[in-house]
């Protein structure tokens, strides 16, 4: 193709781009670089007349310009609720006007102190680039951020060094000590190491047999260059299997690298207290295991840095389901409360109930408790020396304590793996991200396939033909990946879905219909992320629903205990609920405490 090329106009022209990339050029939203023609998905079905590309820029002229593009919405969408007393004119130009600042400041970052620094009289606090998180435009940061990571790019060579891994040696080590085994041998061999797997544990002493711990007693042989590959870091050869790695094998590795971490036969990650509890929100999301502190650990968690940091520079995301207050303080964020009642939904009520009880000095000695702390694995932390067991005259220190222990117990491990990140990408940029952000870079989007939610979704109260369900999907259909996470979240406790329809492991998700919410427009669906459950009410037209749906995705956070969601205009509880389903009605109920405001508000 040329740099000016006249094209008929067509409804059917497809047109495909690539190259470096290095700008954002190529039109697909990335930095990234396109070895070979793709298409351009933003340009499907328009009517394409003349295309024009650079060295930074490509241009294409449509005649098929959608009539609602660069028009204003009609009004604030309500999950931002806290700018609907702000003019649509106005935000527009705020928005102009952030996008201006983002245009400005990002091209200049090289000549910026990253690490920030104090005021003139060395007293005052730092001021670094964790400030303009909420600022910078996300498109611009990452630019930004691309264009060092492209700068520092080594292109001299497709693969890193052969690393050999062996994910049979567990079991097959006692058999004549050769290694040679024949191929039904292997294949048992294979069998036995996925049984073992399924039953949990190490893989070898502190992990260090998996493919993971492997890997990482490897790395100490990797050049700095060979981290700065474009695609594969290392080349695999895995014993005993006959794999020819032209990709495949370093891909393999990777997903085998991430299943390990998350499936207890590494010692780094542990499920969170709300998935250890089955209650509550990130349910099925990982943070650092604190009592993993010893050397070995130390060297497990910078490789696990490496592994982000090449996420990030070759653009392969990693299937890591780590929490968000991971992710924050992988970007160099400080934790707060909320982080904690994120992952662990019980702890701070714990520590209120004990600072705001009401008990003598008598009643809280009898009482008996332990001045401790259960750490983030459930573990008795003591916190202090000087005592042993909360009493009246303790207990604001002991709120105090366990409040900066929950608050910092990471802090370790999070250094450790920063420290790894930054052998692969520059680590003081990204204190120009959100952790959400950065979640991204190294995970990619969460990716809510309704499909696979429709494949196991039953109905009670209802028929699957009816039109409430149809608008249901519509609905589904309609919303964004980060809305059906949402759902997701409200609905289940999780983010993500699982993989196949065999890891759901025989749980259905349940829509169920009632005709208890009297008159239906005027409630909330319901949720119980115990048993995967949404109550609907009878809702008159899809534009009810989904701003109903809407509504409780965004807002609807915390347990239902003030029945705020079944209260309807007039204030009248609604009616019992006669299903089968009614024992379980106060076990995970999700409402948020500004419901009857807006219910009331109608």
């Amino acid at each position: 193709m040329t740099a000016d090329t006249q094209l008929e106009g067509s409804e059917d022209c497809e047109v495909y781009t690539w190259g470096d990339n290095d700008e954002g050029q190529l039109g697909d939203g990335t930095t990234n670089a396109i070895q070979r023609p793709r298409l351009v998905a933003a340009l499907q079905g328009k009517k394409v007349n003349r295309v024009a590309c650079g060295s930074a820029h490509t241009l294409a002229w449509s005649t098929s310009k959608p009539a609602s593009a660069g028009k204003l919405p009609a009004q604030v969408p309500m999950e931002y609720n806290h700018l609907q007393e702000i003019p649509i004119i106005a935000l527009r130009n705020r928005l102009l006007l952030l996008h201006h600042i983002s245009e400005l400041f990002c091209p200049c970052i090289p000549m910026f102190d990253l690490e920030g620094s104090l005021d003139e009289t060395g007293l005052g606090p730092s001021v670094g680039f964790g400030t303009l998180r909420g600022v910078l435009i996300s498109q611009g940061k990452e630019a930004a951020f691309r264009k060092v990571v492209q700068a520092t790019m080594v292109r001299d060579r497709q693969h890193g060094p052969v690393v050999e891994l062996n994910r049979i040696q567990n079991t097959c080590d006692h058999a004549d000590g050769s290694g040679s085994f024949a191929d039904v041998i292997v294949f048992n061999v294979k069998l036995e190491v996925k049984r073992s797997r399924s039953k949990g544990g190490l893989a070898g002493p502190d992990g260090t047999k998996s493919v993971f711990g492997q890997m990482c007693a490897k790395m100490s042989s990797f050049s700095p260059d060979s981290l700065l590959l474009p695609h594969r870091v290392w080349k695999v050869k895995f014993v005993g299997e006959s794999v020819d790695d032209c990709g495949g094998g370093y891909s393999e590795s990777i997903a085998e690298i991430c299943e390990e971490l998350q499936n207890g036969l590494t010692p780094l990650l542990i499920v969170t207290p709300n998935g250890r509890d089955e209650s509550g929100a990130n349910r099925d999301c990982y943070l650092f295991s604190p009592a993993a502190r010893a050397p070995v650990h130390t060297n497990m968690f910078r490789f696990l840095g490496v592994l982000l940091g090449v996420a990030i520079r070759t653009g392969s995301p990693l299937s890591l389901n780590l929490a968000e207050p991971v992710w924050k303080q992988l970007a160099g964020m400080s934790l707060t409360i909320a982080d904690l009642s994120e992952v662990d939904k019980d702890f701070i009520p714990g520590l209120m109930y004990i600072r705001d009880n009401e008990a003598t000095s008598e009643e809280f000695e009898a009482m008996s408790l332990p001045f401790t702390v259960p750490s983030a694995s459930g573990q008795d932390i003591q916190l202090s020396s000087k005592y042993t067991h909360i009493t009246l005259d303790n207990r604001a220190e002991y709120v105090r304590l366990a409040m900066n222990y929950r608050l910092h117990e990471f802090d370790e491990q999070v250094a450790a793996v920063r420290e790894g990140m930054a052998r692969v990408v520059p680590v003081p940029l990204l204190s120009l991200f959100t952790g959400y952000e950065l979640e991204t870079m190294v995970c990619g989007s969460p990716d809510i396939p309704l499909h696979l939610l429709k494949s196991v979704a039953t109905y009670k109260g209802v028929e699957p033909s009816a039109p409430l369900i149809q608008w249901f999907w519509e609905v589904m259909e309609s919303f964004s990946n980060t809305e059906r996470s949402l759902f997701l979240r409200f609905v289940w406790g999780r983010t993500r879905l699982p993989r196949t329809i065999a890891d759901f492991r025989g749980r259905d998700f349940v829509v169920q219909v009632l005709d208890k919410y009297n008159p239906p427009d005027h409630f909330l669906p319901e949720s119980y992320t115990c048993f995967f459950l949404l109550k609907l009410p009878r809702y008159s037209c899809k534009q009810v629903l989904e701003e109903k749906l809407k509504y409780a995705i965004h807002f609807c956070k915390s347990i239902d205990t003030d029945d705020y969601a079944r209260i309807a205009l007039t204030g009248e509880p609604a009616a019992d609920d006669s299903s089968d389903d009614s024992e379980n009605e106060d076990v995970d109920s999700f409402a948020s405490d500004s419901t009857q405001d807006y219910l009331t508000g109608h």
